[in-house]
């Protein structure tokens, strides 16, 4: 919230998210009126539209009334009591997009430039948050892509453009479950399925806002092939949207090169091999993906390729590779398993690190892991 540059009310609320009236939530074990206002309306109103939708309104109604004064503010449930089921009438007919849109004050605030490139990059860092094996994997697709289009000798509107179809094109992937993402073998085909519709959802987030649409084109394309294979909408994809090739040649090269439930990562060769075959297979357009292969480095004009610090936040090469396995998830016994070194080492790098980044827990530690780009 910080980097969307929310005010201070805001963070303080979002601090007490897990909270309860009864003090019965966590970290803090806040209670009562100690809890921000705001998020005593969020906890109620959170819960009373999924049972309502779940179930019905009037089981959102008996819920507020067993629940008053153990986990919601009395108070709140005592309105809701009242007001609630002309609330749920209201949500049969009204578009919640439209009047979120419709309530936000004047003079509304419009992003874009810099500030606009930020607010897509927390948003991708939070869409790669939800599986330990996607974390940092826009933002390697981003600098990848944009990348390329410098060796393409792209615009630098065009670049922009790219980098931030990039950012966003698997907001896709929040509706396609965690069981079939991080499922440890191979997908069945109703498994595979869903996994083809994030392109299309995508399309369809994205289209709700005339700025974002206009990334569509290359964002909703990431898995469109030459020969008409890919998918969503298995359109065969050529050069004249060279920006969709180029991205769908680096979604393979970065998926290839990073850790996936059923498989290890690829090494850097052999991942340009397996692009390189998809070409001469007519699977992807030749341009693009040489022009990507040359910005991982395969190839000329390597000072073209941007570099980064090896070990940001002053980490050593053993804490990066102890940050690594906690961003995905991995218990610090995995972590000691896979580093040969004993479990007391392994939480000793786990609290150098927190030390060192200035974080305290492990979903912090995974999102300045992407911040940084350790995680790859």
């Amino acid at each position: 919230m910080q980097r969307l540059d929310f005010g201070h009310g805001v963070r303080e609320a979002l601090g007490f998210t897990f909270e309860r009236w009864n003090g019965n939530g966590y970290p803090a074990h806040a209670k009562g009126e100690a809890i921000p206002l705001a998020m005593r309306v969020v906890h109620l109103s959170h819960d009373m539209e999924a049972i309502g939708r779940l179930f019905s309104p009037d089981h959102a109604l008996d819920a507020a009334r067993d629940r008053r004064d153990r986990t919601y503010d009395p108070a709140l449930a005592d309105l809701f009591v009242v007001h609630g089921r002309g609330w749920f009438d209201r949500l049969r007919t009204a578009d919640p997009w439209d009047a979120v849109l419709a309530l936000e004050p004047e003079p509304r605030r419009m992003l874009d430039g810099e500030a606009l490139d930020n607010a897509l990059t927390v948003a991708a860092d939070f869409i790669d948050l939800k599986s330990p094996f996607m974390g940092g994997h826009s933002r390697r697709c981003a600098q990848l892509a944009a990348d390329a289009g410098q060796v393409l000798g792209f615009s630098e509107e065009a670049i922009t453009a790219l980098r931030r179809a990039a950012l966003v094109h698997d907001f896709g992937t929040t509706a396609v479950p965690n069981s079939i993402w991080d499922k440890p073998g191979a997908l069945t085909r109703a498994e595979f399925d869903r996994v083809e519709l994030h392109p299309m959802l995508t399309e369809q987030m994205l289209r709700r806002s005339a700025a974002l649409a206009a990334l569509n084109a290359v964002a909703c394309a990431h898995h469109e092939k030459c020969d008409g294979s890919g998918y969503h909408k298995r359109v065969r994809a050529d050069a004249r949207e060279l920006g969709a090739c180029v991205l769908a040649a680096t979604e393979i090269y970065v998926g290839l090169t990073t850790e996936r439930a059923d498989r290890p990562p690829l090494s850097a060769a052999d991942a340009a091999a397996e692009l390189r075959r998809l070409v001469s297979q007519g699977v992807l357009e030749p341009r693009a993906t040489q022009a990507v292969l040359v910005a991982a480095g395969h190839g000329e004009p390597e000072a073209r390729v941007s570099s980064r610090p090896r070990h940001p936040g002053g980490l050593s090469a053993r804490e990066v590779d102890v940050l690594r396995l906690a961003a995905r998830g991995l218990t610090t016994q995995a972590i000691a398993d896979r580093l040969y070194i004993s479990p007391k080492t392994a939480d000793h790098h786990i609290q150098h690190i927190y030390d060192k980044i200035g974080v305290s827990t492990r979903a912090a530690a995974a999102l300045w892991a992407m911040q940084h780009a350790v995680v790859s």
